[in-house]
């Protein structure tokens, strides 16, 4: 369907409230959402032409991908923006002169089942400002996921951001309808929280991450017993954290991480780069623009905790506080570590293969297996996607050295700077 029948199209659905009131309650409210990045967005904004079909910009629409692989189209918007709690660092607090809206339950169903019908959107992030109280606020949102499921049979994924200090049954009753859900930590300490955030107590966060993970393991194993048990936020928790609006070091937001993935088994722990949309004695005057290569190495860092063997004390420790800048987190270990290197890719074991700089997890499985079958040569390991520009000053293949810089930190570490890529920062390298 061309994007210009769209809204007549979904115009004639509307059955409650003026249509116009309601693109702009859509308007708003996605553009306030923009700010929590705990559901992955592409960055699309490919707009429709004469003749085609779709519009990858149409407001709300974001991108978020299954454990599979597969990109999945999320309307992503607020409940509402109306907050009522004064947040130093967030454009929806109560002392902002920004326009402000409120959807219905009603009109949110609405909104969502005729983009999902049109094969727009594939699911629903649905968020919300504090309205009133936690409570209340939950009970609205909660209202129009049960419409969505049990009224309009709705399947699609919902990913739910749950109110921090919301009554532990609302949690519950939330948990059996949405996919996945998330309570935002925001801010790394308690120290932030108290400097930019003073209505928001960490206890409140914390504690329904963890009411939610124990739940999730109990339903996990009464469905062992009984496959007819309702799932449980069957797509796990995650949760975000904003980066550069306080003093924070890396060291204390990677270990507080390594925490949450280690003792709530969470899913995902998103990292968003401070945004400077507010004026305030207590945030940061040194950000024209936000932190992103920061916020790059820590996801970086991230990567290595979850699927490379890394600990946070490794990687970051009271000698270096935060991540260098010109190299990313796993070249910045390995030259703090020579004394490991180089490391024969014949003979490593696997455990250490992952800590090569250029050597992934899809290459280290290749290069084990094959390495069975006969020795490997330096060209083989152009064949397993290494990427030699910077595995080669940390390994040997059959004894051989291919480093083109004496092996020596600083020297290596100039080769490594001199010969990166210079284009924009645009995404995440998980080598």
């Amino acid at each position: 369907m061309h994007s210009g029948n769209k809204h007549a199209t979904i115009k004639a659905n509307i059955r409650s409230g003026d249509f116009v009131e309601l693109m702009e309650k859509l308007k708003i409210l996605a553009d306030s959402a923009k700010y929590d990045v705990s559901c992955s967005s592409s960055g699309s904004n490919r707009k429709n032409t004469k003749g085609g079909i779709g519009n990858g910009n149409m407001a709300g629409i974001c991108h978020s991908w299954a454990d599979d692989g597969r990109c999945i189209s999320l309307l992503k918007v607020l409940f509402s923006n109306a907050c009522t709690y004064d947040c130093a660092y967030c454009v929806n607090r109560i002392t902002n002169d920004i326009p402000r809206a409120s959807f219905t339950p009603e009109e949110l169903c609405e909104l969502t089942i005729q983009f999902y019908r049109r094969n727009y959107i594939e699911g629903l992030f649905l968020s919300s400002a504090v309205m009133k109280s936690p409570d209340y606020t939950m009970e609205r949102m909660i209202k129009a996921l049960k419409m969505l499921r049990a009224q309009y049979r709705f399947n699609g994924y919902i990913h739910f951001k749950a109110i921090p200090g919301a009554d532990q049954k609302l949690i519950d009753e939330a948990g059996l309808y949405a996919d996945r859900m998330s309570i935002n930590i925001e801010l790394p300490s308690k120290q932030s929280l108290k400097l930019l955030a003073p209505q928001k107590q960490p206890e409140k966060i914390i504690t329904p991450m963890s009411y939610i993970s124990g739940r999730i393991q109990e339903n996990k194993e009464q469905r062992k017993i009984m496959r007819s048990t309702p799932s449980f936020v069957p797509a796990g928790q995650s949760t975000q954290m904003i980066i550069g609006a306080t003093r924070d070091h890396d060291a204390s937001i990677l270990h507080l991480s390594e925490q949450l993935y280690q003792r709530y088994s969470l899913k995902r722990v998103y990292y968003s780069a401070y945004v400077p949309v507010n004026q305030h004695p207590n945030l940061p005057a040194v950000y024209t623009t936000p932190p992103l290569l920061r916020e790059h190495r820590i996801y970086q860092a991230d990567w290595l905790l979850r699927f490379y063997g890394f600990k946070a004390k490794e990687l970051l420790d009271e000698q270096q506080l935060d991540f260098n800048m010109d190299v990313d987190p796993k070249c910045d270990w390995a030259l703090r570590h020579l004394d490991q290197f180089p490391v024969e890719i014949n003979r490593a074991p696997y455990e250490m293969l992952l800590r090569i700089p250029g050597v992934g997890v899809h290459s280290a499985l290749k290069i084990v297996k094959a390495r069975r079958i006969a020795s490997l040569s330096y060209e083989h390991l152009k064949q397993f996607r290494v990427v030699l520009k910077r595995a080669k000053y940390f390994i040997t293949c059959q004894g051989k050295y291919f480093g083109s810089a004496p092996f020596e930190s600083n020297t290596i570490r100039q080769y490594l700077v001199e010969k990166k890529n210079d284009s924009p920062y645009v995404q995440m390298s998980f080598l």
